[in-house]
């Protein structure tokens, strides 16, 4: 095995451990063994690299939303009108919901560490905000923060539903969230 000299992609063979073990056992799974076990590292490594667990799981959750808001924006990217948008959303949403279970996982136990411990927050804070720019491009805010909820949602009905809904209803929840109406008159 290379020392840590010699190893520049170590550091990144243990934030991809870390995200495949939270993957497959949660973070309370989560230890330096284990991670250093399956990223085939010295258990050392781990020390040297990171100063604990805390800061590991923290670089890997940047890595895991970094990827996913690049993703999003590669979905969005092509769409020049409204209609392309929607077709577009509509495709991450699906591609989301029927992509890898790993992702879906991370992106629970990211929630649920943001919703025990506020540091994680800023994760799913920048996440979101990031997300809402690509949609900020087609919708006013208050839209993108409403089609930004709503893909998370369908995604996560559509990935745990025993009976998935189709794309037309997908198209249709979109449709009726970016369709312009006059606003409600206040008292």
């Amino acid at each position: 095995m290379a020392t840590g000299h010699t190893d520049p992609q170590r550091r990144e063979r243990i934030i991809a451990a870390t995200l495949d073990l939270i993957a497959d056992e949660g973070v309370a799974g989560v230890s330096h063994r284990k991670i250093a076990t399956r990223a085939g590292v010295p258990l050392g490594s781990m020390t040297y690299h990171f100063s604990g667990i805390d800061e590991l799981l923290q670089e890997a959750f940047q890595r895991f939303t970094d990827d996913f808001v690049d993703m999003w924006a590669g979905h969005l990217a092509g769409a020049t009108d409204r209609d392309q948008v929607v077709e577009a959303i509509a495709d991450l949403v699906h591609a989301l919901s029927e992509g890898p279970q790993r992702d879906l996982v991370l992106t629970q136990e990211l929630y649920t560490l943001a919703a025990r411990r506020p540091a994680y927050r800023r994760f799913t804070h920048e996440w979101m905000r990031r997300s809402r720019v690509h949609l900020e491009k087609h919708f006013d805010p208050s839209t993108a923060r409403q089609v930004d909820a709503l893909i998370e949602g369908l995604t996560l009905h559509r990935a745990l539903a025993r009976e998935p809904h189709g794309r037309d209803v997908t198209l249709e929840a979109i449709t009726r969230i970016t369709t312009t109406r006059p606003s409600a008159a206040t008292d």
